[in-house]
């Protein structure tokens, strides 16, 4: 594997594959470009599949692991379901077995040229970096791009988008914003390493998607009274110390030294369009075929959950690591799939 520390290169390739994100969807299809005969590169403004990264340390994913596998590769767990930790060794032994070349650390700031001849400029740390490539394929997910509340104190430094573990928060106020998956988890994992929790949603309930194992979980510590929860609240400002709400029964101030705004995330858009991506105005899914998933950029696929738009729950690792199979057909002149992949939510 190519190491990120030799001297900058000007015009490095040219690829026939270039692979923007190096998640498991952009991976996925850089294996299959391998796999084809193709020569892929793998491109990332952070380390080898960022997103998972910056889940929480014990998360555990709502699958099994035979649905998150890329390349025919096995991957092997303790349990029924995977952990973070589980994955991100899978997926670091899968770039290792497949060789494939990778530069991470590099955010790519623009694709110039046309079908055949793009160049991929990236940034790493003060240096400029250029790619020759004769295909993108953009896997740029979306973890990275928070959802926020745009109300005052958002960015005081005890407000973050992000959970990893309750140990910091023991003995604490602390408030977690959000009715999904992630902020009933931290919710939890932050009542069991000892901090006093409010959980503010704006519905009247809890989301309908919660993972089966922790919906009874969170609502048996909430009617316990151990997880304070607020429903058809809002958050209107943050303030060092507190959170100010406003529901039903008026304006008031909850005690909070750490915040959690754990109220989802979006894909890049405004990377999209600058690359000319026409993206649909409602529900910002980018203009693709639905076979190849090419753009109306030729040259240019987009696969893994930037193809939903905002729709980020129709997409996941689940169903996303087969879109490098139609793109690669397509790019190949195989043409589109005998067969589809079987494409289901997680946990179904």
């Amino acid at each position: 594997m190519s190491s990120d520390h030799e001297s900058p290169p000007i015009h490095n390739g040219p690829f026939d594959v270039i692979c923007i994100g190096a998640g498991p969807t952009g991976l996925a299809c850089a294996i299959e470009a391998k796999r084809a005969g193709l020569s892929p590169l793998v491109i990332d403004k952070g380390a080898l599949c960022n997103s998972l990264l910056h889940y929480p340390i014990n998360m555990l994913f709502f699958t099994t692991p035979e649905r998150m596998e890329i390349g025919d590769l096995p991957m092997v767990t303790l349990g029924g379901k995977p952990t973070r930790a589980e994955a991100l060794k899978y997926y670091r032994r899968a770039v290792e077995h497949y060789g494939l070349k990778t530069k991470l650390y590099q955010r790519v700031t623009q694709i110039r040229g046309s079908d055949h001849a793009f160049v991929v400029e990236a940034q790493a740390s003060d240096t400029r970096r250029e790619y020759a490539g004769r295909k993108i394929i953009i896997a740029t997910g979306y973890y990275d791009l928070p959802n926020r509340l745009e109300i005052p104190g958002e960015d005081l430094p005890h407000v973050s988008h992000y959970f990893s573990e309750p140990h910091p928060y023991w003995n604490q106020d602390v408030v977690v914003i959000g009715g999904k998956n992630s902020a009933a988890e931290a919710a939890l994992d932050l009542f069991r390493g000892g901090a006093r929790v409010t959980l503010i949603h704006r519905g009247p309930e809890m989301g309908k998607g919660l993972k089966y194992w922790v919906r009874p979980d969170i609502e048996n510590r909430i009617r316990a009274g151990e997880v304070r929860a607020l429903f058809l609240t809002q958050v209107t400002r943050i303030e060092p110390g507190r959170v100010w709400v406003k529901n039903g029964t008026g304006v008031k101030a909850i005690p909070a030294a750490h915040v959690f705004a754990l109220t989802g995330y979006h894909p890049d858009f405004d990377f999209l369009e600058q690359q000319g991506i026409r993206l649909d105005p409602v529900t910002r899914r980018p203009l693709c075929n639905s076979e190849t998933l090419e753009t109306n950029i030729p040259g240019i696929y987009v696969a893994g959950v930037v193809v939903g738009g905002m729709l980020t729950s129709e997409i996941f690792i689940e169903n996303g690591r087969f879109h490098g199979r139609q793109i690669v057909a397509a790019m190949t002149g195989k043409g589109a799939l005998a067969e589809r992949a079987p494409v289901a939510p997680p946990g179904e």
